[in-house]
C-alpha cells in the first residue's frame, strides 16, 4: 500500500446510481451498534482460518490452499486468473443484478517479507469481512432491478519481490490481482469499497486521501445508522497506493477503508491485535451502504 484521484459517482441510464453528499467481542447487541446484519463472530473464526495457513505470499501454495476453501464461502464463487502471472489467481462471488454494479473487495495475499508474516491485519481481517458481508447481503431481500455485488478477494497485491517500499514502484510491482480485474471488467463497476487494515484494536477510519468524497459520505452515512459513527472520523488522511487506485484510475469511485496508522508490515501483525467490535462497526458499515447503494435512483 502506498500513497497517491477523486471522481464523482454516476452509473448512467442502464442502470445509474446518484450519490449525493448526504474492543468488545461481540455482536451489534453487545457492540452498541443498531443493527445486526454482520456477524462478528464468523469473521473472526474466518480471519482465524486464513492465518492457520501461516504466511501466504501470492503463488505460494498455501495460498492456494486458502483460495480453495475460501471460494466456496462467496456466493456463486470461482476463481478469476491473472494472465501473465502463473499461480494467482482472485477469488470471485456474485449477486447477479444489472451492471454497472457494486464491488466490495480485499487482498488475501501476504507480505513475502518479514518470514513468518501471518498479515492478521494486513490481508486476513478485510478479507474475513468481504466474505461475511457477501453471507449477511444473500440473505437480506434484494429490490427488484438491484445492481450487481460482486465480492473480489485480490491476489498479488503485495510485491513479487518483497522489496522495500522506498524502492519499489507499488502500482507496477503490487496490485497485480486489482490491475487485472480492472483490464478484464473495464465497465462493470460503478462502485468499489476497499477493505484493508480494518479489524484492530483502537481503529479509526478517516477518509483515505484519493478516495471519492461522496462515495465516502454515504460510507460515513451508513455508519451513523450503523450506530458506528466513531469508527469513521471526519477526517482525512494520506493518499495510498492501494487495491482502489486502479478503479479509481479507470474513472470508478472507490474508497479506501485503511487504518494507515496500523503497523501493517511488521511481523506483529497477528490474530491478538485484532478486535470483533471493529470487525463488527466496519461489516454492519458494509452491509448498510451496499444496501442503499442497491436502492438509490437511477437517471
Amino acid at each position: 500500500m502506498r500513497r497517491l484521484c477523486c471522481v464523482v459517482f454516476a452509473i448512467a441510464l442502464t442502470g445509474t446510481l446518484v450519490l449525493g453528499c448526504g474492543d468488545g467481542q461481540g455482536s451489534a447487541g453487545a457492540t452498541g451498534l443498531r443493527v445486526d446484519h454482520f456477524d462478528a463472530q464468523r469473521a473472526w473464526r474466518i480471519a482465524e482460518r486464513q492465518l492457520a495457513y501461516g504466511q501466504r505470499p501470492a503463488g505460494s501454495e498455501q495460498l492456494r490452499r486458502l483460495a480453495r476453501s475460501l471460494r466456496p464461502l462467496l456466493p456463486n464463487g470461482r476463481f478469476e486468473r491473472l494472465p501473465g502471472e502463473p499461480g494467482l489467481r482472485n477469488v470471485v462471488g456474485t449477486l447477479p443484478g444489472r451492471k454497472p454494479g457494486i464491488l466490495v473487495g480485499a487482498h488475501y495475499d501476504t507480505l513475502v517479507e518479514p518470514p513468518g508474516f501471518v498479515g492478521a491485519n494486513n490481508g486476513a481481517a478485510g478479507t474475513a469481512v468481504v466474505i461475511e458481508a457477501a453471507r449477511a447481503l444473500s440473505r437480506v431481500r434484494r429490490p427488484a432491478g438491484a445492481p450487481e455485488v460482486r465480492f473480489v478477494l485480490f491476489d498479488g497485491e503485495e510485491p513479487a519481490a518483497g522489496l522495500p517500499e522506498e524502492t519499489t514502484d507499488f502500482y507496477s510491482e503490487g496490485l497485480r490481482g486489482s490491475r487485472a480485474y480492472v483490464a478484464r471488467h473495464p465497465d462493470r463497476t460503478a462502485a468499489m469499497l476497499l477493505l484493508d487494515y480494518v479489524g484492530n484494536r483502537g481503529l479509526r477510519l478517516p477518509r483515505e486521501g484519493s478516495s471519492t468524497p461522496a462515495l465516502w459520505d454515504r460510507v460515513r452515512a451508513a455508519a451513523r445508522r450503523a450506530g458506528a459513527t466513531r469508527f469513521f472520523p471526519d477526517e482525512t488522511g494520506p493518499r495510498i497506493v492501494d487495491d482502489h487506485t486502479p478503479f479509481l484510475r479507470a474513472g470508478v469511485p472507490a474508497v479506501d477503508f485503511i487504518d494507515w496508522s496500523y503497523p501493517g508490515h511488521d511481523s506483529s501483525d497477528t490474530l491478538d491485535k485484532l478486535s470483533r467490535q471493529s470487525l463488527d462497526a466496519v461489516g454492519e458499515t458494509v452491509v448498510e451502504v451496499v444496501r442503499r447503494l442497491q436502492t438509490a435512483p437511477r437517471t
